[in-house]
């Protein structure tokens, strides 16, 4: 029973697998950030999942995708606009905006995408599934207000606004191009991965040389513990959890895929509460409004 219950919803739990893993490694990666500039940041860990997707292919012998022209050029295209340009975006909404009012902004991801694939690929979800994906941005959407601190908002909301829906727009439109690339081929999550990773790093590199960012960004980089831990956190977060994401895409509708992964703030809680941070019962309400939500999308 249990096998029967994985197999029928792998992509759900995919999905809620790599939330869990973000959750966990944005904390180390918030640590990494006070020491590396956002954008090397990006592109190291990127780098370092290329380099162990490759290594895996490698290992398995699968040194050519099972797939079509057309769902390279899909894949490509989703990950120069999810990771390159939607990343950009966040970044730059971070930085005008905070972090509570920047992931706010991005709860509407999951509800766009819905959007996106209903309007281009026809994906028509169960009444469940909508009010699902509702209450779970809802619950979500109230965790973040509960866990983030009012401080550093940013003194730009209007261009912050804008560089957020467009960071949101990105992601809602890499994910349903990552999954009509995924149906419609029998290409692997992995190469699915490695494909968008090598976009959105392309698309890194050209912002870098834009941002004319020279060599003294990358110098942290030379302590090897610092590395190590980069390593690490790039193993789990880019490598592991974008690989979930992709089976996630690859065997459930885009919608419900992008509400569940977008579940990260959820799984904070209890590592708080693990580290000795006090968690408000307001705080628990959001759990169980988004909780609610994605028992109705496993339902749907």
């Amino acid at each position: 029973m249990l096998n029967s219950l994985i197999v029928d919803f792998q992509g759900e739990l995919a999905a809620l697998s790599a939330a869990l893993i973000w959750a966990i490694a944005s904390i180390i990666y918030i640590r990494l950030g006070k020491q590396l500039p956002p954008l090397v940041l990006n592109l190291s860990k990127s780098a370092i999942a290329i380099l162990l997707i490759l290594l895996t292919l490698g290992l398995r012998g699968d040194f050519l995708p099972d797939t079509t022209p057309a769902a390279v050029g899909l894949l490509l295209l989703s990950g120069a606009i999810g990771i390159g340009f939607g990343d950009t975006a966040f970044f730059e909404a971070l930085n005008c905006l905070g972090v509570r009012r920047c992931l706010l902004m991005e709860a509407l991801a999951p509800p766009l995408t819905a959007l996106l694939a209903l309007i281009f690929l026809g994906e028509q979800l169960t009444l469940l599934s909508y009010l699902g994906i509702g209450l779970t941005v809802v619950g979500v959407s109230w965790v973040i207000v509960e866990r983030v601190p009012d401080a550093g908002q940013g003194n730009r909301p209007l261009r912050g606004v804008g560089f957020g829906m467009i960071a949101a727009l990105g992601q809602a439109g890499g994910s349903v191009l990552s999954r009509a690339a995924l149906v419609g081929t029998e290409i692997s999550p992995l190469w699915s991965t490695l494909i968008r990773l090598a976009a959105g790093v392309a698309v890194l590199l050209v912002w870098a040389v834009f941002q004319q960012r020279g060599k003294q960004g990358f110098r942290p980089l030379r302590s090897p513990r610092l590395l190590a831990i980069l390593t690490l956190a790039a193993f789990f977060s880019t490598y592991l959890a974008i690989w979930l994401q992709q089976t996630a895409f690859k065997f459930t509708a885009a919608g419900i895929a992008q509400a569940l992964s977008a579940t990260s703030p959820l799984f904070v809680i209890p590592v708080a509460m693990w580290m000795g941070d006090r968690v408000s019962p307001r705080a628990i309400f959001g759990v169980l409004i988004a909780l609610g939500g994605v028992w109705l999308l496993f339902r749907g």
